[in-house]
């Protein structure tokens, strides 16, 4: 039992970074959010982040029923690590570059006022969303399952928290009439995510290559 506890423990962390690395980046969920707090209050935040998770949820199954065999999957180590560097390199290369004029700010129309429904309908209108699963988010998640299910299960734990934890920040900054991050502040953070994104990327590639190397 010890010895599987240091190993989930990380999983869940390497999703709680990862997550919040996505989760800081400016997009409709994160204006959704700003523009529905200030009268919903603290707890508009989590409630956009509940909708937010059943999309997540409904796309970490499909990935997982898709497996098949985690056993067979085995055979796709390098590819997967591959695959995972690739894409944490080119995400942590936009997230640096953006950085620098990525201040979110709210807009006077809000076109949906459930904050559950804005959650989904912004998630899944949202190509970096798609961009993120299709190739970071399945590739580690793969990567976790090949362990076991419970590791991928902390993986996707781990994110949520992220998810949660930096939204119920804005929405009860916002209500209360506060800004989240000084703009400075704010880019200098992204850059920080960026660059561990590049840093984990480059270690996922060191990982395939040592791994066919290996073969």
């Amino acid at each position: 039992m010890q010895e599987r506890y240091h190993p989930m423990l990380q999983t869940f962390l390497l999703g709680l970074i990862i997550g919040l690395t996505g989760a800081l980046v400016p997009g409709p969920t994160l204006v959704a959010t700003i523009n529905s707090s200030a009268r919903g209050g603290w707890s508009t935040g989590p409630r956009v982040m509940a909708g937010h998770a059943v999309v997540e949820a409904a796309i970490f199954l499909l990935i997982i029923i898709g497996l098949g065999s985690v056993n067979a999957l085995q055979e796709y180590t390098a590819f997967i690590a591959a695959v995972g560097g690739i894409a944490l390199l080119v995400f942590g290369f936009l997230t640096i570059r953006g950085a620098g004029n990525a201040m979110p700010e709210g807009k006077t129309e809000q076109a949906v006022t459930n904050p559950y429904l804005a959650g989904a309908l912004t998630s899944v209108s949202n190509p970096y969303f798609w961009m993120w699963w299709f190739s970071v988010g399945s590739a580690l998640v793969l990567a976790a399952a090949q362990k076991a299910f419970p590791f991928a299960l902390a993986f996707l734990i781990g994110h949520w928290s992220a998810d949660f934890g930096w939204y119920t920040i804005v929405s009860t900054s916002v209500h209360q009439g506060r800004r989240v991050f000084d703009e400075r502040v704010y880019a200098w953070i992204l850059r920080g995510c960026g660059a561990f994104l590049l840093v984990f990327g480059a270690y996922y590639l060191a990982t395939a290559f040592a791994w066919i190397s290996a073969c």
